[in-house]
């Protein structure tokens, strides 16, 4: 039996929605852990260290815990093929992309037994490097810790 509110739905509310529309969320987030940012680059690693950065700086992730980082490295790159539709790489195929993402780790299960997950999402746009030539774009990946 899962809770009311899933873990990736909330990566995604919080990665698309502005802060005064997230407020009608607060109460739903309780028991959740999360951080967002900003991520734009031609560069595929820049954008992973990105949000693996944010995750260690606002204490999602301990970096000292390989477990963590592993499932967050997961989680990452399964975002990022929902965002390059299955292809990873933009830089080489002359594609950018402007993205916000999100972190989320908690406990999406009511059985304790099935220990915490994390998700990423990421929302933005993608296209050739010339500014108006890009569209939106979504990923979300979530692994267990």
């Amino acid at each position: 039996m899962t809770k009311t509110v899933n873990i990736g739905k909330m990566a995604v509310l919080i990665a698309t929605l502005s802060e005064e529309e997230l407020i009608h969320f607060e109460d739903q987030l309780k028991g959740y852990t999360y951080c967002s940012g900003k991520a734009g680059s031609m560069n595929m690693q820049k954008v992973i260290s990105s949000v693996e950065t944010a995750a260690k700086r606002n204490g999602i992730i301990q970096d000292e815990v390989y477990r963590e980082t592993h499932a967050l490295y997961h989680a990452i790159l399964e975002a990022l093929e929902g965002v390059t539709r299955g292809q990873l790489a933009i830089g080489d195929t002359m594609r950018t992309v402007g993205l916000r993402f999100t972190v989320v780790r908690g406990r999406p299960y009511d059985r304790p037994q099935e220990g915490e997950w994390i998700a990423v999402s990421f929302y933005g746009t993608i296209g050739a490097p010339v500014k108006g030539l890009e569209h939106e774009t979504i990923g979300l990946g979530i692994n267990h810790i």
